[in-house]
């Protein structure tokens, strides 16, 4: 389906203009039905020598650079039918578009689910998902996107269709392609399908939530990174957040367990018993409760009604993460990982450098995803300083030389 501009809804034009980074508009967005026509249309762009902005609903297209000189926009929104669930072998294939909440209650008829808890779970993609490496704290204990990933099949930019891992048709030899697709912000290829390894369901769950003065805190997730037990989820959260979510005053560790009955409620026991000798504030969530708690966590990390926002993902090294936090106005970092995500409202630009230099000082990055275009277009919003910018320019160039591909929303401008 080929939609002019003039005709697409405001909203979806709105979303699309905070990407880009010049005043003149995309001639059209093109939505194909199938993986064939997705390549037919990258083909046709690929000998007009096109500059095309890839999306799926558009939920997380405002991150990272802004794309440059875009000339046409390819959604896979219509490429979303599952391919194949293998119920026994704990492994699913579906496309790029379908809704990762249409994945998760396709795959609850078999009591299974995809470990992955992303950004705006409603109206995300799993081709954006993977694109934009978006997961949450359940990373804890299942890893990352690419971890969950088990084979792919993208369109390349000269419009042919390639696959690698499971399901595999064709290699391209010497890349790792699960992993260098993830992240890459749509400036490799086309995501067409992903397949992922599944879980089951388990048994219980409880979450336990200790608060308090942000040394003792810090001894707690210090304790529990070197402790036995197996958190599912497990995170620091900021004072404007425990604020928020009622939790009293302090900063926060909310730490899930979910196994057999027995084993959630003798580790959650041990951990309430390391926050009382701490002299932190302990809570035991369950049930409904706990879904609610978690539910208003990710929409007090997700709120965007006060505008301007700027969100940022962060990376330190775990055992300085209470430092960061304390600095901080409205954040969460995983504990194990040390990754996590600080807002700020308005443009506080001085403050997102000043955050920056903190978090590099202590062996991480900085890197604005959702900001006003003046602001992104004012500062490097991924502010790399390492050594492999030129092997990355080196991969793009193998795989988009051209440069078609979203260009300028990765980094360096790749």
């Amino acid at each position: 389906m080929n939609k002019p501009w003039e005709s697409i809804p405001v909203e979806r034009q709105k979303s699309i203009l905070e990407a880009i980074a010049s005043s003149r508009l995309p001639s059209c967005i093109v939505s194909p039905d199938t993986t064939e026509e997705l390549a037919a249309v990258i083909a046709e762009a690929h000998s007009k020598k096109q500059r095309v902005l890839l999306c799926g609903s558009g939920s997380k297209l405002n991150w990272g650079g802004l794309a440059k000189g875009i000339d046409i926009v390819v959604s896979t929104e219509r490429i979303n039918q599952p391919i194949e669930h293998a119920v026994g072998d704990l492994t699913v294939t579906v496309e790029a578009g379908m809704k990762f909440s249409h994945l998760q209650k396709i795959l609850a008829n078999s009591k299974q689910f995809l470990a992955i808890d992303p950004t705006a779970p409603a109206s995300a993609t799993i081709g954006g998902i993977v694109a934009t490496a978006d997961t949450g704290s359940l990373r804890q204990r299942y890893g990352s996107v690419r971890d969950q990933i088990l084979g792919i099949t993208f369109v390349r930019a000269d419009g042919k269709i390639a696959k690698a891992g499971g399901r595999v048709v064709k290699n391209v030899a010497g890349y790792d392609l699960m992993k260098l697709f993830t992240g890459s912000f749509g400036t490799l290829g086309a995501i067409a399908q992903v397949t992922f390894r599944l879980y089951p369901f388990l048994e219980a769950s409880g979450t336990v939530v200790l608060v308090g003065d942000a040394s003792a805190v810090s001894q707690a997730a210090d304790t529990l990174r070197g402790s036995a037990l197996t958190p599912t989820q497990s995170d620091l959260l900021s004072l404007q957040l425990v604020s928020g979510l009622g939790l009293g005053q302090g900063l926060g560790l909310i730490v899930r367990f979910q196994s057999i009955a027995e084993s959630v409620k003798e580790q959650s026991n041990q951990l309430l018993e390391v926050g009382k000798q701490l002299g932190l504030r302990g809570m035991v969530y369950s049930g409904a409760d706990e879904a609610d708690l978690w539910l208003r966590l990710r929409e007090l990390i997700d709120d965007f009604s006060h505008s301007p926002v700027m969100t940022c993902k962060i990376g330190v090294l775990p055992t300085s993460a209470v430092e960061v936090l304390t600095r901080s106005e409205l954040g969460w970092i995983h504990v194990a990982s040390g990754l996590g995500v600080l807002r700020f409202e308005g443009e506080k630009v001085d403050k997102v450098l000043e955050m920056r230099s903190l978090c590099e000082r202590n062996g991480g990055f900085l890197t604005v995803l959702v900001a006003s275009m003046r602001v992104k277009e004012s500062l490097d919003v991924w502010g790399y300083g390492g050594n492999a910018l030129e092997l990355m320019r080196g991969i793009k160039e193998q795989f988009d030389s051209g440069y078609i591909f979203s260009p300028g929303r990765f980094v360096g401008g790749i």
